[in-house]
C-alpha cells in the first residue's frame, strides 16, 4: 500500500508542494453539481430561444456548444481554478508543477473528455484514474494538469505524547530530521504503517520493551528537548 495519497511538485523556483490528489467520488460528485448547473443554464437559454423564432434555434444550439465545451474552460482559468461543482467540493485545478492552470492545458484537458467518456458513461476516466496514485483522467495526462484539493496539506502535527528516552547513539542531523518528521505525522498514518516505519529505526532505540512506535515516540521526545515525564 502507499505511504498516503500526497503529490509532490516542485515550482520553476525551487519550492517544494505536497498536494493531494482528489479521488473518483468527489470529482463524480463536482460534475453532477456541474451538470446541474450547466442544465439550469440551458433551460434558461431555451425559454429565451423559444420567443426569438428561427433564429431562437441557431441561438439554442450555439448556447449548447458554448456550455458543453467551454462552461469548465472559463470556471478553472479563474482565479479559483475551479468549476462551482469543484469549489462546491474543495477541489481546484493545477498543472504537475503545482502553478496554475494554463488556457491551453485546460482547452486541452476538456477537448478529451470526449475520450473519457468512452466507451460508455465517463467508463475510460474512472479507470485511469482508479489505477493510478494521482488520480489523473486521461484529459489530465495529456494536458498535464491534475486535480487536488485546494485546502492546504498539513504534513506535520503535534508530536503525541511520550516519556523522553534518549537515544542508543548520537544521531546525525538527517536523522534527527526523519525521525521528527516521522512523529509529526503519527495522526496521518495508520498505526500498521506506523509502527512498520518505526521498526527501520531500531538500530538506535535504547530500550527493548514496548512497541518501536512507542520507543521512537520517546526518542522524538528527547530530540525536541524534554527531559522529563508526559504531562498528566
Amino acid at each position: 500500500m502507499p505511504l498516503d495519497t500526497l503529490y509532490s511538485a516542485e515550482t520553476p523556483e525551487g519550492i517544494a508542494l505536497s498536494l493531494r490528489p482528489a479521488g473518483v467520488v468527489s470529482r463524480c460528485l463536482a460534475y453532477l453539481v456541474d451538470f446541474a448547473v450547466r442544465l439550469a443554464i440551458f433551460f434558461a437559454i431555451a425559454m429565451t430561444a423559444g420567443a426569438m423564432g428561427g433564429m431562437g434555434t441557431a441561438f439554442l444550439l450555439i448556447s449548447y456548444f458554448a456550455l458543453e465545451w467551454f462552461y469548465p474552460v472559463v470556471f478553472e482559468l479563474a482565479r479559483s481554478g475551479a468549476t462551482p461543482g469543484k469549489r462546491l467540493m474543495g477541489l481546484q485545478v493545477v498543472m504537475d508543477s503545482g502553478l496554475p492552470v494554463t488556457p491551453a492545458a485546460s482547452i486541452i484537458r476538456n477537448l478529451l473528455r470526449a475520450a473519457d467518456f468512452l466507451p460508455a458513461m465517463y467508463a475510460g476516466a474512472a479507470v485511469s484514474m482508479l489505477v493510478r496514485p494521482d488520480c489523473k483522467r486521461l484529459g489530465d495526462l495529456a494536458a498535464g494538469t491534475l486535480v487536488v484539493y485546494a485546502e492546504s496539506v498539513q504534513l506535520h502535527g503535534e508530536v503525541p505524547q511520550a516519556t523522553p528516552v534518549a537515544p542508543a547513539r548520537k544521531l546525525s542531523p538527517n536523522e534527527q530530521v526523519a525521525i521528527l518528521a516521522w512523529a509529526g505525522r503519527a495522526k496521518r498514518l495508520t498505526p500498521e504503517r506506523l509502527e512498520e516505519l518505526a521498526a527501520l529505526a531500531e538500530p538506535v532505540l535504547a530500550q527493548r520493551n514496548g512497541t518501536a512506535t512507542t520507543r521512537l515516540m520517546s526518542v522524538a521526545q528527547w530530540l525536541l528537548g524534554r527531559r522529563e515525564g508526559p504531562a498528566p
